[in-house]
């Protein structure tokens, strides 16, 4: 990154008109009309001249303005943020957004994961939130399904690991990296909050940080964790000490040219646990094309666990 991100949606929203372009009310983003000033049809152009390093830094100062949008979404959409390390100043923090905040024994917790690169939290793919609209990109749809559903919600931020001071990127303390990042929510956000049971989905590297998770707090996991959705994302071969488990509850939506749910065991996938098509051949469309099948399967494996607990009981 170049220049320091917009401080708030407000801003990013001006930088946007700057470079030519709006949200309109469907989400997609269109150019604004040179002459009414207003926002057109016209969707993004990303050729602006025949130089291509300049078509692209135009892209990544635009695609920079997207985050503090999407959070203020995230916020009107019932979420708030928890800042973190506890107890850091502010502006020397990272943040999470959970529904409710604070998270307390929640009946059913669905954590959502993106994968790494420039995304920040509440964002599966910059491309599709560019180039097509906020619910193809976003993880909006994600988070209205699953309030109707009735999960509380924790939207990670595992890129989100630095901050702009004096004029240069200092990595915040504690949470530097993805996987330090998603360790610290977890051990001070999640397994204090004592939840009932929880799902994730991880889209890409996000499989990696799910991984990573569930080697480091297994027992937690095999307690808690009822449902792991990856969207192509790939975990490898877990231990032995979680193998087994593993396998029970992730299932992984890979791109594919196949139909949505089309069983890809023997065919793409190199994984022991249970494989299907996201219904679309391209990585970015995965969480967006599988989504319905992906609460399907929550729905299933929690009302298993359901009837698992209440056989337990009697």
């Amino acid at each position: 990154m170049s220049e320091p991100p917009s401080s708030s949606s407000k801003e990013a929203i001006a930088r946007l008109r700057e470079f030519g372009y709006g949200f309109d009310d469907s989400g997609i983003l269109r150019k604004v009309d040179p002459v009414t000033g207003e926002l057109g049809t016209e969707p993004y152009q990303f050729k602006i001249s025949e130089n291509h390093a300049e078509n692209k830094e135009h892209y990544e100062k635009l695609a920079n303005q997207i985050p503090e949008i999407i959070y203020e979404l995230l916020e009107l959409n019932g979420l708030k943020r928890t800042y973190i390390p506890l107890n850091m100043p502010i502006e020397r923090a990272t943040f999470v957004f959970t529904q409710p905040q604070p998270l307390l024994q929640s009946k059913k917790l669905l954590v959502l994961i993106h994968g790494s690169g420039f995304v920040l939290a509440g964002q599966w793919a910059r491309k599709l939130i560019i180039n097509n609209s906020l619910d193809h990109g976003t993880q909006l749809p994600y988070i209205k399904r699953a309030q109707e559903l009735g999960y509380d919600i924790l939207v990670t931020n595992t890129n989100d690991t630095e901050r702009f001071i004096k004029n240069k990127y200092i990595p915040i303390k504690g949470v530097s990296d993805p996987l330090s990042h998603a360790a610290y929510v977890w051990e001070h956000i999640i397994m204090p909050s004592n939840p009932e049971s929880v799902a994730i989905v991880a889209h890409s590297y996000g499989a990696t940080v799910t991984k990573y998770l569930t080697e480091k707090y297994i027992d937690f996991f095999k307690e808690k964790v009822f449902a792991i959705a990856l969207t192509d994302g790939i975990i490898g071969y877990p231990p032995a000490s979680c193998k087994e488990y593993i396998n029970d509850v992730a299932c992984n939506w890979a791109s594919s040219r196949e139909p949505l749910d089309t069983n890809l065991r023997k065919e793409d996938c190199s994984d022991d646990y249970r494989c299907v098509s996201a219904g679309h051949p391209e990585h970015e469309w995965s969480s967006y094309s599988a989504m319905e099948s992906i609460f399907n399967y929550f729905e299933e494996k929690y009302e298993k666990r359901v009837r698992a607990q209440k056989a337990t009981s009697q």
